[in-house]
């Protein structure tokens, strides 16, 4: 799914990088507890989280995420956005709440990868 299409089915509105809307994204993640996310999650991903904290920039760009969505219209700080232009992650935000932004994505087809 493209992140464009993310931005749409959740109304979100960019924060930053406008340039990695046409990027893909296999699989999503919705979660606050970062260790989770290192656990559980694949690259090309994008992460839905409530956690404003630069630890969710570098979880990301560790696990080679794509986009960050912050839902409950949580916004991220200066550091954070050019901590994610540095790693070329597309950050969004979202005024719904984390199970109604993951079950839209689920029901249009963007699933969570297989846990090994």
């Amino acid at each position: 799914m493209k992140i464009s299409t993310i931005k749409d089915l959740l109304d979100a509105r960019i924060i930053s990088g406008e340039d990695g809307l046409d990027a893909d994204v296999c699989s999503a993640c919705g979660s606050d507890m970062m260790s989770d996310v290192l656990a559980y999650v694949k690259d090309q991903a994008v992460l839905l989280t409530g956690l404003v904290n630069p630890q969710v920039i570098r979880t990301a760009e560790m696990m080679d995420m794509r986009c960050v969505v912050f839902v409950r219209s949580k916004l991220p700080s200066q550091d954070m956005i050019a901590l994610a232009r540095e790693n070329g992650i597309v950050l969004l935000a979202t005024g719904k709440r984390m199970y109604e932004a993951c079950g839209i994505l689920y029901s249009n087809g963007l699933r969570a990868e297989e846990a090994k």
